[in-house]
């Protein structure tokens, strides 16, 4: 008798099953059974006495993190002999004491009085001495996990504080993602709170493929893999409470409970199901407004991210930020590169090859799908991406990129307009074409 070797597709159905979950796709949870049900599931794990690092995500990502915080430090306190709380920056600006207080629930200052036993840190990825090296992913291994598309050893450097833990628990929400298909799980160690080679190395298997073919996939992707391989060098026990949420709001539709891999595929279902819009035909014309907690295009091009696949060619979309000053806060190399569909970086690699990886990524994922003529030097781009925020107009035509001046444009006779497509709280929910 032989047994069936589950399939890439099969694998998260398989994983979600072996976890807990509360609520689904339809309604919003009560805080108070949130609250329960995390406790009864951290009271059911095998945690006293150990040490925890609970990593959280930074204020880019809707969530009610008060609450889930409030939730985890109850079941824990008295119970777990220590517990830090690392915010999994990846690479955006360090949250200040005030920014943190906000975002996790506490009166800045007065950490211990909300949160009694618990340290909270940043990630600091800009400091070698914050990684601990977990070991190498063989290129032979990487060649096999990316199907082909590179073919390099990668060294894994993690936050030691993951590593200095017994238990490591993520703690955060499940959204559709550009680079990895569906995000959440695994992601929060890399590119979270991993080194840079993992992260540029990720990012740029991501843009390979491209954002359009990746975005909201519940499959285990080759981005997926290549994390959840780095993820299984980690040494603490990897737990996780994934959430999905409504979006624009605090509220939840459900908690997921397990290892990292189980509860992201519990939760991945769920976003799916509820974080993608369906669109009968292709709009020529989107406005996507983008929420105060993007402080930059680095962050805020998620509002073009999710919806390219759901824009006709030639279409337009134009990202609506009065708030936003400059392109990157953490990253002003991409004011230099600009912004470029994959092929031009690809037919000119032995230009680009010696920058961030991560960067060429993200300058790709924003510009979207185009090809490159190596011999013409001629660029074709299949949308147009127009920026209305307060970046100057020639600091937007250098990163190949339109201006628009924000203050110009009109919503409410965009919505009634009937060819516009205008998306408030644009850059949680994928737009697709059915």
């Amino acid at each position: 008798m032989t047994t069936a070797v589950p399939t890439s597709e099969e694998l998260p159905e398989l994983a979600a099953r072996r976890a807990a979950r509360l609520g689904g796709t339809e309604g919003v949870l009560e805080p108070d059974a949130v609250t329960r049900f995390i406790a009864e599931q951290l009271h059911a794990a095998d945690l006293d006495g150990k040490s925890v690092c609970i990593i959280v995500p930074d204020a880019t990502r809707s969530c009610p993190m008060p609450l889930l915080l409030k939730a985890v430090h109850g079941a824990l306190h008295g119970r777990a002999s220590r517990m830090t709380t690392l915010v999994a920056l990846g690479t955006h600006q360090p949250m200040s004491e005030r920014a943190l207080a906000r975002h996790l629930g506490f009166t800045a200052g007065r950490l211990a009085e909300t949160y009694p036993g618990m340290a909270v840190v940043n990630h600091q990825w800009w400091d070698a001495g914050t990684f601990a090296n977990l070991g190498t992913i063989p290129a032979a291994r990487l060649e096999e996990l990316s199907e082909g598309r590179l073919s390099m050893d990668v060294p894994v450097l993690l936050n030691r504080a993951v590593v200095d833990h017994d238990v490591a628990l993520v703690v955060g929400p499940v959204l559709p993602h550009e680079v990895v298909g569906i995000s959440g799980g695994n992601k929060y160690f890399f590119p979270g709170v991993a080194g840079q080679a993992i992260i540029d190395v990720s990012h740029w298997l991501g843009a390979l493929i491209t954002s359009a073919e990746i975005i909201g996939t519940t499959e285990i992707t080759p981005v997926r893999a290549l994390i959840n391989e780095g993820a299984a060098l980690v040494p603490a026990q990897k737990l996780a409470i994934c959430v999905v949420g409504v979006s624009g709001s605090l509220d939840l539709h459900s908690v997921s409970f397990g290892d990292t891999v189980a509860a992201w595929a519990n939760a991945a279902q769920v976003c799916a199901a509820t974080h993608v819009t369906y669109l009968d035909e292709p709009v020529r014309r989107v406005i996507s407004i983008i929420p105060q907690m993007y402080a930059d295009i680095w962050t805020g091009a998620k509002g073009f991210y999710k919806l390219e696949p759901a824009v006709a060619d030639g279409g337009e979309v134009i990202l609506y930020a009065p708030h936003i000053t400059e392109i990157s806060t953490s990253h002003p190399e991409i004011n230099d590169i600009g912004y470029h569909c994959r092929d031009y970086f690809v037919k000119q690699w032995d230009r680009f090859k010696h920058l961030h990886w991560g960067t060429l990524a993200h300058s790709t994922h924003l510009r979207g799908a185009g090809t490159y003529d190596a011999e013409t030097g001629e660029e074709r781009l299949r949308v147009k991406v127009t920026l209305a925020t307060r970046i100057p107009e020639e600091v937007c035509h250098a990163a190949n990129l339109g201006y628009l001046d924000p203050d110009s444009i009109d919503l409410a006779a965009a919505e009634a307009d009937g060819e516009t497509l205008v998306v408030p709280n644009a850059g949680e929910v994928l737009f697709r074409l059915r």
